[in-house]
């Protein structure tokens, strides 16, 4: 059986427009929200974002090629690029239909279609040329493709919320069959904008707190909503051999992908649980762990009353009462908000560095136990943890389910 192994990591997001940036924040437990600054927001009651901060696609982008990509598209090609300099190879050596580009994006180009849409009010002919190739959500996949030549399996998930963990579950799935060598894989998204902030305020999923300690707090009792937030996360995947061959760094191995849907409601996860434990455990079953083997779990833990109670009920039912309570969890939204169809793809990131330096980031915010969320949700403190086997979530608006199972990388 081929085994796959991670040797790039890229990121934009909030915390840092570099995987090195990124990760130093997460380890000093920063805030990457802020106060919303795009726009007027003083008629909302939604105070704060997670928003990324002084990115420049001109670092990997001419500047006149970048006028022609959304902000969704410009962050997957800077993480591209991020990703395959930390893997130290173009995978040039490899057939270009060996290589696939597989990134998730939940909504798209909003940020455009909302400028244009207002354009067409006043003038229809005033629509821009290059609206449609700019928004639609492939885009990102297939930019990157152009960019880097890569020939292979070339899609956009578009799962909601799970977006970025199915497309790196599927480029697995891809290189573990046989029928890819490499794979760019992840999720991007950007589309902080008065109508999205809008459209989720009016369902009453966002926070609305006025203090930004306060703003996201998964698993806390008196937790409000999700923070909207942007970024990027991508990860470079290869075939052990091949990288085993260029003697590559590598950075740990994923080595199980679980993938269900609750059939219950358009946005809200089954009370069950029953169909996220079954992602989950399909993904460290088949990386061949035992359920007391998995202990830590990033979790999904956005910081709504459902997610975050059903969530715990999955995790129980996944691993059982006894090695669900041995487990850490954590919520890196905790500090980033929720990327939406990015988060899989940026807490990915931080699974795979986890693993790596057995390092497990505090959950912020956390002041008030919830009876119904009672795991070790790492609320404390930063941990240092050996971790066997890592679980990353994802729950999706219209019941999507993503796991992926990363481990250590033993040789």
């Amino acid at each position: 059986m081929r085994r796959v192994v991670i040797t790039g990591l890229g990121t934009v997001n909030p915390l840092g427009n570099h995987v090195e940036e990124f990760w130093a924040n997460i380890k000093a437990n920063k805030i990457g929200i802020k106060p919303v600054d795009q726009f007027d927001a003083s008629d909302f009651d939604v105070k704060f974002v997670g928003s990324v901060k002084d990115f420049d696609p001109t670092e990997f982008i001419e500047k006149k090629e970048a006028k022609k990509m959304d902000r969704f598209t410009q962050f997957a090609v800077c993480s591209t690029m991020q990703a395959l300099n930390m893997a130290g190879t173009d995978l040039k050596d490899l057939d270009p239909y060996r290589v696939g580009v597989i990134i998730g994006v939940g909504i798209g180009g909003l940020l455009l279609t909302e400028a244009e849409v207002n354009k067409f009010a006043v003038k229809p002919d005033k629509v821009s040329v290059f609206f449609i190739p700019m928004m639609i959500a492939n885009m990102a996949a297939g930019t990157v493709a152009m960019k880097t030549g890569f020939k292979g399996d070339n899609f956009c998930t578009t799962t909601a919320c799970s977006s970025g963990t199915h497309a790196i579950g599927e480029a697995f799935r891809k290189i573990k069959d046989g029928y890819l060598d490499a794979a760019i894989c992840g999720g991007t998204e950007a589309c902080i904008d008065r109508f999205c902030l809008s459209a989720f305020n009016n369902m009453h999923a966002l926070s609305r707190a006025t203090e930004l300690e306060k703003a996201s707090t998964p698993f806390d009792l008196n937790r409000q909503g999700f923070v909207l937030g942007e970024g990027c996360g991508v990860l470079c995947l290869e075939e052990y051999e091949h990288a085993k061959a260029r003697g590559a760094n590598i950075i740990a191995e994923i080595a199980g992908y679980g993938a269900t849907g609750d059939a219950f409601h358009m946005t809200s996860p089954s009370p069950t649980g029953e169909a996220a434990a079954r992602a989950m455990k399909i993904a460290y079953e088949e990386a061949g762990l035992k359920p007391e083997e998995v202990n830590y779990i990033n979790a999904h833990g956005t910081s709504t009353g459902l997610n975050d109670k059903y969530e715990t009920t999955a995790i129980k039912l996944a691993l059982g009462e006894e090695a669900a309570r041995k487990t850490v969890i954590n919520s890196t939204k905790s500090m980033t908000g929720h990327l939406l169809g990015a988060a899989g793809g940026m807490e990915a990131v931080v699974t795979a560095l986890s693993v790596k330096e057995g390092f497990v980031h505090k959950t912020l915010g956390f002041t008030t136990p919830d009876p119904e969320c009672d795991l070790d949700y790492a609320t404390d403190a930063n941990r240092n943890v050996d971790i066997k086997g890592a679980l990353s979530n994802s729950l999706g608006f219209g019941g999507h389910n993503a796991t992926i199972c990363i481990k250590k990388y033993e040789g």
